[in-house]
């Protein structure tokens, strides 16, 4: 059987694969297993609860919190909030584990759930897997003055605002900045964050019904923040996703500006105000070749993982380093938090843009995009990838080609059979071209 939990937790249709059934089940096995590796030793255990805005995670996260509660762990509810609010709460509250009820950025029918351990981390694999392993055990139940306690966490947006803004190394006077939340979990918070560091804040995507949460608005539709940034004339806007732990950005001409754009300007920043532990940020393999020679030539190493941002969290916490992230926009700043925040990414772009004064499109041409073409080969055994001669002469061939003008990636889909050809080059042509030339070596030597 497939792994039940991916790369984020536990996803799947709500109410079809993600069931208040399983929810309560997941919590109850994650509480046994905490428990069994000493994480509740010596005082009662706590949990703080989390979700989007998503109808299905009404009755969701009441499934985890009786499935908490039930397992004798004290609850500490707080409603709709943001991912890394949850996250950033767990260790606030010194609870022992967190639950947040949320699918990030995919649409409304989805849902899911996440665990994170004490301290806001997220579980290792192999916490999972045993997690996973205990579904549906019997257990001894606990009675009386035993079982948890459920409390409403009601100033936990207090809590994270006041988070938010102590981190800032300039507020945010003079802007003017459109935020779009995506109908998800940061429409309160996010506008109340810029507002409360001195900006003036046309709010869109900022109204949630339970069913419109990344509909049309958000980091995955950027068109209503570029127009709205035209016609309000403001100084760029940012756009967050469902729960709020990534964050793109448009310029004032209606530009966007990508995760790498803005992984680039944030490690300028830190580079000059001395944090930026290493001189290093932490990219996937994914991230453009403009940024990797903007940052190299500004004396900063960036070092490349494995697409997923836990592979780029882990490469940070291997190397003691406090800036990483994903083009995406997904992008973790550990010295301010244990997971991506859209809200503080956002926070952290526009005092820059406060403190220098330059405009972000000035800011972001710190970084040329070479263009970058990217190829799906699919229905193909993905597995013969490593061994195939042939492929690795043609791709050998296409990097001595592109020298220090390009690069060539070829990497294997987790879940499908499916090589993804990436090429980027000074020349878009050329990147095409020779894009086209590997994919058809990949077909001719690999399909099915």
């Amino acid at each position: 059987m497939a792994r039940l939990f991916g790369t984020d937790g536990v996803r799947g249709v709500a109410n079809k694969d993600i069931t208040a059934e399983l929810a309560l089940d997941l919590s109850v096995a994650a509480a046994h297993v905490l428990a069994e590796v000493g994480a509740f030793n010596g005082h009662r255990p706590v949990a703080v609860v989390g979700r989007d805005p998503r109808a299905s995670g009404e009755f969701l996260a009441a499934a985890t919190v009786a499935g908490l509660a039930s397992a004798g762990i004290d609850v500490r509810d707080a409603g709709v909030l943001p991912t890394p609010a949850i996250a950033y709460l767990v260790a606030e509250q010194d609870a022992d584990l967190g639950a947040m009820l949320s699918a990030s950025h995919n649409p409304m029918p989805d849902n899911g759930i996440k665990f994170f351990a004490r301290g806001g981390h997220k579980l290792a694999d192999d916490l999972e897997d045993r997690i996973e392993a205990r579904l549906r055990d019997d257990w001894q139940r606990p009675t009386g003055g035993d079982v948890g306690r459920i409390t409403a966490l009601a100033d936990g947006a207090d809590r994270y605002v006041a988070h938010l803004l102590a981190t800032l190394p300039h507020r945010l006077e003079g802007l003017h900045v459109v935020v779009d939340a995506a109908h998800g979990a940061a429409s309160e918070v996010a506008p109340r964050a810029f507002r409360e560091a001195g900006a003036q804040v046309t709010l869109i995507g900022g109204d949630p019904d339970g069913l419109n949460i990344n509909d049309g608005y958000g980091s995955t539709h950027t068109e209503h923040l570029k127009e709205t940034v035209l016609a309000t004339g403001a100084d760029f806007g940012i756009a967050l996703d469902g729960d709020a732990d990534r964050c793109l950005a448009v310029d004032a001409a209606g530009h966007e500006v990508d995760g790498d754009q803005i992984m680039a300007i944030l490690a300028l920043a830190m580079k000059e105000q001395g944090v930026l532990r290493g001189d290093t940020l932490v990219a996937t393999v994914m991230s453009n070749l403009g940024m990797i020679q903007a940052l190299g030539g500004a004396g900063i190493k960036v070092l490349q993982t494995a697409v997923g941002d836990r592979y780029v969290l882990e490469g940070m916490k291997d190397g003691g380093f406090s800036l990483g992230g994903e083009q995406s926009g997904h992008v973790v700043m550990l010295d301010h938090g244990t997971t991506g925040d859209g809200t503080l990414t956002g926070l952290m772009l526009a005092s820059r843009v406060a403190a220098t004064g330059r405009t972000l499109a000035d800011l972001a041409g710190i970084m040329t995009h070479f263009p970058q073409v990217l190829v799906n080969v699919k229905d193909v055994d993905k597995s013969a990838l490593d061994a195939n001669a042939a492929v690795a002469d043609a791709v050998r061939a296409a990097e001595g080609e592109l020298g220090d003008t390009g690069r060539v990636l070829l990497r294997k889909s987790g879940t499908e059979p499916v090589v993804r050809v990436m090429v980027e080059a000074a020349d878009r042509d050329q990147a095409r071209t020779v894009a086209d030339r590997l994919v058809g070596v990949v077909k001719a030597e690999l399909s099915l």
